[in-house]
């Protein structure tokens, strides 16, 4: 900030912890007045934008290009990190609220709950970074330019990262993901909340592999028609401040060099004026991976004037040598500039602190109640009921013993997702069952993810003495330092070891900084032999970190880490051993110690279990117990962005087989046996091939990775209490064998819109507690004139016992043959309505021109006249629920702007 380089005086100094790199100047405006017209509020930001630049040398432009912008005293420019992540909730900067994973959000199918979620998203982003800047923190992650969301269409389920989309439709991805904008940046007519950046732009979404090298290519058609739809819904309708182009090529050019992206279609055809920015190092891939430019300074030449406005890294110092080679002017960079600090000075940042009402957005403001309440409102509405056969579900008015299994039962990553916020609070499955039905619960972790694969420790192993009874868990005493001296700050007892502490502390009092912890207690085996444990660090991988693990079985000294602080890689913690003779409890004393000056602290104790003594113990838990309740599916530890996995099914992020793992398989395979009801959850990002799992459930709830409040979520759905309105966002497909190969880009078989074969289950199933029906279909007029909206009414009736949310979902298929070049069906609207029991509700409803139009081959989007039939109800055609049909003609063809 500010003060921190001022030549103020030590009275001043101590009242600079204020909000903004004008709030020093204004203290001593008394005394020195400032005149220059960028600190003038009254200006035009972008007057204010272009007189700011010119004041600065070509050495300060392109530091300022580069997303760890640094201050420039004499110019009031205060250091900036660009680089904040916002996906779910805003991440990796202390505790923040976690909402569902963004294919969970997709999948409530609300943009009204969207706006809602970009709301407390960016007031809490606000709070931490007012927090911050009192605190002098100009760090990555505490800015206001969040890097979400990710609106790429989940072409096909092995990508790793599909579960960062809003899912493989690019309207329902348009509708939802200009609605989190929205919520993100407010609507203040002067000032942005936030700064909310797309990405990633574009044609992205695997393999991950290849990610740095690939080149997608693909058609106009398919480009109109799937990939660009939802990006131009928020540039062109949401207004997005920002954009991120991606690391692949399209068509033979990188995409952060790429004309017809960054010029043509952004600046021309959707008249952008916000920012753009490369993903992270793909500055360095128009050069090394792409071998598209011969070198750096070609490489970032060919960025910025493709109009890149900042790279992601340190790749744009190399503009100092291609501006003396002459491969970039002055003029170029100053374009860029102007849109960089346009970004800041609607944010406020040269504005007197008290003209910009979000910076009175306190701190108590992050993590709240009423933030948590939202949270778990979201995570009830993502979760899909897709079968529930004879009514097994909800549970509620029986009294039964449950047996809970499987392993994600008590997974906090598979709480969390990816690019998630950290959960102060939060619930997994097994913890909420617990709560709600004590002493009637019977747990066993059943299986791992994946055979080969580590999973955590889980509290049936773990026993430790607390009140002079044995009790579940170990013993747990926290101590502010390095050292376990003095007094503990914090005594409990800690059921497993799985911690994120990403940026947080682990109790009040705690420096975040550096701390340690001992759990001591004991360890009982469920089999002899040697069994391989380790630990996994829950934060990033080339942080800065020295940690200290020490583990004693029996008294005996078995494991010693100690990773130094190291400008680097932060190498896996190794694996090691225990011996056991017997399955009898043995002492085990674990300490952890973190020293960071960076914070990112966590720690998950792991183990390879053994298969068969793990099947064995959840199914004597079903036979002692009248419901099993599965808890399967797949970990974030697996599929996600770039990673080094490599197990059955598993690769580099992507998967090579959407089936669900064999291991999970045979579980449940053994759990069907005994006779007793099967309820499967599934929590994951991509869809599962469920195989004879899907036959052998009685029922079934895709829950995602459903955020901090996903085991009070999914309780409340088992038990009743929550009755569910969530639809698919993607395609369940029934088998691997049914995909087109993964590296090609066309849509031909891919997703609902041109995928002709038997899926599992479809895109917009999902069934409810309660039944919907619909009636009366009528279009207001059933020949339209093109360019003209189509008003319909329907009758929504609930006729069943309870109350509910019905999704209304809207298809359009064209009949004749003029508009052959349209998907065979595509989803055109949707709504979300609230029904009492046995209520039925009139809906006068609307489908936008755009809506009706269709993308010609080389392509142009125009609408085309013809027959159309519009089909209405709680699913696709042939789906999950009934629908109802009407053909309507339009006269006339009309071309559409790009």
């Amino acid at each position: 900030m500010l003060c921190k380089h001022s030549m103020l005086g030590p009275a001043l100094l101590r009242r600079c912890g204020l909000l903004t790199a004008f709030s020093c100047l204004a203290l001593t405006a008394v005394a020195q007045q400032p005149t220059e017209p960028y600190l003038d509020p009254s200006l035009p930001v972008t007057t204010r934008a272009n007189d700011l630049v010119a004041r600065m040398t070509l050495d300060e432009k392109i530091a300022q290009m580069q997303n760890d912008a640094p201050a420039i005293p004499r110019l009031h420019v205060a250091a900036y990190n660009w680089w904040n992540e916002a996906l779910h909730g805003v991440a990796r900067s202390g505790y923040a609220t976690v909402f569902p994973q963004a294919i969970g959000l997709a999948a409530t199918w609300d943009a009204g709950l969207m706006r809602r979620i970009g709301d407390v998203v960016s007031i809490e982003a606000r709070a931490k970074y007012n927090q911050a800047l009192r605190e002098n923190n100009h760090d990555i992650f505490y800015g206001l330019t969040l890097w979400s969301p990710n609106i790429n269409i989940d072409r096909d389920p092995r990508w790793g990262r599909g579960q960062e989309t809003f899912g493989e439709d690019p309207f329902l991805t348009g509708r939802l993901g200009s609605a989190y904008v929205r919520g993100l940046q407010g609507d203040d007519p002067h000032y942005l909340r936030t700064a909310a950046t797309a990405k990633h732009f574009a044609v992205h979404s695997g393999p991950e592999s290849d990610r740095h090298t690939f080149d997608a290519t693909v058609s106009p058609h398919d480009l109109q028609d799937t990939y660009l739809p939802a990006f131009r819904a928020l540039v062109v309708d949401a207004r997005v401040a920002g954009v991120m182009c991606a690391y692949n090529s399209l068509d033979g050019s990188p995409a952060c060099s790429s004309d017809l992206l960054m010029q043509q279609t952004l600046r021309r055809d959707w008249h952008f004026t916000g920012y753009t920015v490369s993903d992270c190092n793909a500055i360095t891939d128009i050069a090394v991976g792409h071998r598209f430019s011969a070198d750096m300074p070609h490489a970032a030449a060919a960025a910025v004037k493709a109009g890149t406005d900042m790279s992601c890294g340190n790749e744009y110092a190399a503009l100092s040598q291609a501006s003396k080679l002459g491969l970039v002017n002055e003029a170029q960079l100053n374009a860029t500039l102007h849109d960089l600090f346009l970004i800041r000075f609607r944010l406020g940042m040269f504005d007197p602190p008290a003209s910009v009402p979000f910076n009175r957005i306190p701190v108590s403001d992050n993590d709240s109640s009423g933030h948590a309440s939202l949270a778990l409102k979201a995570a009830e509405d993502s979760i899909v009921l897709l079968k529930n056969v004879r009514d097994a579900l909800p549970l509620s008015g029986r009294a039964l013993h449950l047996a809970v299994v499987g392993p994600n039962a008590a997974s906090l990553a598979s709480l969390e997702g990816n690019y998630n916020a950290v959960p102060s609070h939060p619930v997994t499955p097994l913890a909420a069952l617990q709560a709600d039905l004590p002493g009637r619960i019977t747990y066993a972790q059943g299986s791992s993810f994946v055979e080969g694969y580590p999973v955590p420790v889980p509290e049936t192993l773990l026993t430790s003495i607390a009140g002079g009874r044995r009790v579940t868990g170990l013993r747990a005493e926290y101590f502010a330092g390095k050292s376990f001296s003095g007094k503990p700050t914090l005594s409990r007892i800690d059921r497993n070891i799985d911690f994120d502490w990403n940026g947080a502390s682990p109790a009040a009092g705690m420096d975040a900084h550096a701390f340690s912890v001992r759990w001591t207690g004991t360890i009982t085996p469920p089999s002899t032999g040697t069994l391989e444990f380790g630990f996994s660090l829950s934060h990033c991988s080339t942080c800065f970190d020295a940690e200290s693990i020490r583990v004693w079985l029996d008294g005996k000294a078995v494991y010693n880490f100690d990773h130094p602080a190291t400008k680097g890689r932060h190498a896996p913690t190794p694996r090691f051993t225990m011996a056991f003779k017997d399955t009898r409890a043995h002492a085990l004393r674990i300490e952890y110690v973190h020293d960071s000056p960076h914070f990112g602290a966590g720690l998950t104790f792991e183990w390879l279990p053994p298969a068969t003594a793990l099947r064995k113990q959840a199914v004597a838990a079903a036979r002692s117990s009248d419901v099993v309740i599965a808890f399967l599916g797949l970990s974030p530890n697996l599929e996600g962005e770039e990673m080094p996995v490599h197990v059955e099914g598993f690769s580099g992020g992507d998967r090579t087989s959407i089936d669900l793992p064999a291991t999970q398989q045979q579980l449940t395979a053994e759990l069907a046996a005994t006779g007793k009801p099967v309820i499967l959850v599934l929590m994951n990002g991509g869809a599962i091939a469920l195989g004879d799992a899907a036959l052998q459930a009685s029922a079934i709830l895709e829950a995602w990775y459903p955020g901090e409040a996903g085991g009070a979520a999914i309780a409340n759905t088992l038990l009743g209490r929550s009755n569910p309105s969530a639809k698919l966002p993607v395609t369940f497909y029934a088998s691997t064998s049914q995909l087109p190969p993964f590296g090609s880009y066309a849509m031909q078989q891919r997703t609902y819109r041109y995928f002709t074969g038997q899926p599992l289950y479809r895109f917009g199933d999902g069934l409810s507690f309660t039944h919907f029906t619909f009636a009366d279909l009528h279009p207001a007029d059933t020949s339209l004139q093109a360019g003209a909206s189509l008003p319909f009414d329907i009758n929504v009736s609930n006729t069943g016992p309870r109350a509910g949310d019905a999704v209304i979902e809207a298809y359009l298929m064209p009949v004749s043959e003029e508009a052959a070049t349209a998907a065979p069906i595509s989803l055109v609207g949707f709504w979300k309505i609230h029904l009492d029991a046995r209520e039925t509700r009139a809906q006068h409803l609307r489908i936008d021109p755009r809506q009706l139009s269709v993308v010609a081959p080389d392509g142009q989007r125009r609408i085309v006249k013809g027959r159309y039939r519009l089909v209405v109800g709680g699913s696709q055609p042939g789906g999950s629920s009934e629908t109802l049909s009407a053909e309507f003609s339009i006269t006339g063809n009309l071309d559409l702007p790009r």
